[in-house]
């Protein structure tokens, strides 16, 4: 059993929301992994020099992954929040210890995530995701139409054309990613990563914010009672972002020629923004996948990654390191877009047999150890000391 007011116990979690985490590091891992690809022409991240097995592939993970991965962690990021809020509340305890607790909740992240962009991966989210629940945690007794008023304005702005998006659209892999020294690695990642960090989590407060509404309703958690909510926000929210994604997604995939710059400054905000609503439409398809299923071993081994979604996170960072950096194994001139990407789906399923041998053994995983007795311990700790005293009373 949990304690009272702490994290929710392993037994006690709902098979949706821990499924399509469980997803969305397979996503992940195929949105992170081709941005280490060596070539002499790119769009959008892909190298548009490949073979025609690989312009196919990529146009396939332009449409369906990239820019909506990350909305989906967005929202179950929310969620998850959401839920805390919940039992914290449930448990007695009042609005300023709760954020009190998401604040050191959040530090962890920054923290954690600053050392994971410095020694493994410079494209870490966690940092962003820490400042983002920093922020957040203010929204948290906001009325419904309030998040969505704000998540709508946040949307629309991201939407607006944008030159920010043209140099990633055009250049290889950024020399802070494939560091040519273990040194010049700090220098170049200590200049980058306070961008990430300071401004990435803007374009993830629409995802955020929608999260914490569903999870004051406890959607992903009770499909049975939202079915309709659930089927509509999968069919319209993945549709919008396919269309979305197709006129730069034929571009990497080579069926449309490279559009001028100024299309680009355009076409490029419109892929994220849809994105977005493909984010929402991830969480609700896979979350009536895993009612339609119900409990098995696969769905039971995937919702093990989603339970320990950081530590599978940081091991897929540990494998591009180890591949892509030029002074380990520097096979980035040597991988192609279909062979990085069959190497993001390996290294997700070694993730997967990690987290249900981890799952048998009823483990959480060392970092999500970590994290929770951060955030939990000092209360932990307090309502100790206050048995003590009464005890001695």
């Amino acid at each position: 059993m949990s304690i009272q007011g702490g994290p929710t116990g392993l037994r006690e979690r709902a098979l949706g929301p821990d499924l399509a985490r469980g997803f969305m590091l397979l996503f992940i891992a195929l949105a992170n992994s081709h941005y280490f690809i060596a070539g002499t022409a790119y769009f959008s991240g892909f190298p548009t020099d490949g073979s025609t097995v690989d312009r196919g592939l990529g146009l396939l993970i332009s449409t369906l992954v990239d820019g909506r991965a990350f909305p989906m962690f967005g929202v179950l990021f929310g969620y998850g929040v959401a839920q805390i809020v919940r039992r914290q509340r449930d448990a007695g305890n009042d609005w300023w210890s709760i954020r009190k607790l998401l604040w050191r909740r959040s530090l962890v992240l920054v923290v954690l995530g600053f050392l994971h962009a410095m020694l493994l991966y410079v494209g870490d989210i966690l940092a962003a995701y820490g400042v983002l629940l920093f922020l957040g945690v203010w929204a948290l007794r906001w009325k419904d139409r309030w998040l969505f008023v704000v998540a709508a304005i946040v949307l629309i702005m991201t939407a607006l054309p944008s030159g920010d998006t043209l140099a990633g659209s055009i250049e290889g892999p950024d020399p802070s990613m494939v560091p040519a020294t273990f040194l010049g690695q700090f220098a170049d990642r200590l200049v980058v990563q306070p961008f990430i960090a300071g401004l990435g989590w803007i374009g993830f407060v629409t995802p955020f914010l929608i999260g914490l509404w569903a999870g004051r309703r406890r959607i992903l958690e009770r499909p049975a009672e939202h079915l309709t909510l659930l089927r509509t926000t999968a069919l319209l929210g993945l549709t919008i972002a396919i269309i979305g994604a197709l006129p730069i997604s034929l571009v990497v995939g080579g069926v449309l020629a490279r559009p001028s710059d100024h299309a680009v400054t355009v076409l490029g905000p419109l892929h994220d923004a849809t994105g977005v609503l493909g984010g929402l439409g991830y969480a609700a398809l896979i979350v009536l996948i895993a009612h339609r299923v119900g409990d098995r071993p696969v769905t039971r081994a995937i919702a093990a990654v989603g339970q320990r979604s950081l530590t599978c996170y940081l091991s897929q960072s540990v494998v591009w390191a180890v591949v892509f950096t030029p002074y380990l194994l520097d096979l980035s001139g040597t991988l192609t877009t279909t062979t990085t990407a069959l190497l993001a789906l390996a290294t997700w399923l070694a993730t997967v047999l990690l987290a249900d041998r981890m799952r048998r053994a009823d483990y959480r995983g060392p970092f999500e150890v970590l994290i929770r007795r951060i955030t939990y311990q000092p209360r932990r700790t307090a309502a100790t000391r206050s048995r003590n005293s009464g005890s001695r009373a």
